[in-house]
């Protein structure tokens, strides 16, 4: 395994790319879409989910490609990423979420700092958080279990088809939604409605941390 500020910096970077990647394309995507908010998601969908497989691939083999602190903060409950190391993961995830924000907005030159509008709460968005991060966290020990080679493929499946079924849209990330709330684009989150998010989130992290510890009760999950 690379030294920890490889893998800190692949962390960064990886998840940097990442909210380019997903802003940038609801930029492009809002621009095009002649106001079709269904064609708008979509394209922003697949461009997250084709961007997410290569994120994976790359970085995985540095640092396990994680771009999330609720899959950090369930590696570090396994046992499998040290608390030093995983303190440092998620400062890098959020550092790099920002930062991939600002690049969007100034590859449209639009200005680096904004604040969002974009209302997103309520049970049933907070609920659809819940599931989204449950499902994530499943595929991603189920799969690193049995198939390890297909994890980014899998993963990126699931983020793809998690924006449409579920009324959130799928953060399931909380450096992503926390990072999202720093623009006032198609992909924004207003800030006063993050910390909702962020819980919810953690909670279905943890209920699928406790069920991968059931499903694989000999073995520690990866």
């Amino acid at each position: 395994m690379a030294f920890l500020s490889r893998r800190a910096v692949a962390e960064w970077l990886g998840t940097a790319l990442l909210l380019a990647a997903i802003i940038g394309s609801g930029i492009m995507a809002e621009r095009l879409s002649g106001g079709n908010g269904a064609l708008a998601l979509l394209c922003n969908t697949l461009a997250t989910g084709a961007m997410l497989t290569v994120l994976i691939l790359v970085f995985g083999p540095l640092s396990g490609a994680h771009f999330n602190p609720a899959v950090t903060v369930s590696f570090a409950l396994q046992g499998k990423t040290p608390l030093a190391d995983a303190v440092v993961y998620i400062a890098a995830q959020i550092a790099g979420a920002i930062i991939g924000v600002w690049i969007a907005h100034l590859m449209f030159e639009m200005p680096a700092l904004q604040l969002s509008t974009h209302v997103r709460t309520g049970a049933g968005q907070w609920l659809a958080e819940m599931i989204a991060t449950f499902g994530l966290l499943a595929v991603i020990w189920g799969s690193t279990r049995r198939r390890p080679s297909a994890t980014p493929f899998v993963v990126a499946a699931y983020i793809t088809g998690a924006y449409w079924f579920t009324s959130s849209t799928s953060f399931a990330n909380p450096a992503v939604t926390f990072a999202r709330a720093w623009t006032d684009t198609f992909a924004g989150i207003r800030i006063g409605d993050v910390p909702a998010f962020i819980v919810a989130q953690l909670i279905g992290a943890a209920a699928a941390t406790a069920l991968c510890r059931w499903l694989y009760p000999a073995e520690a999950c990866e």
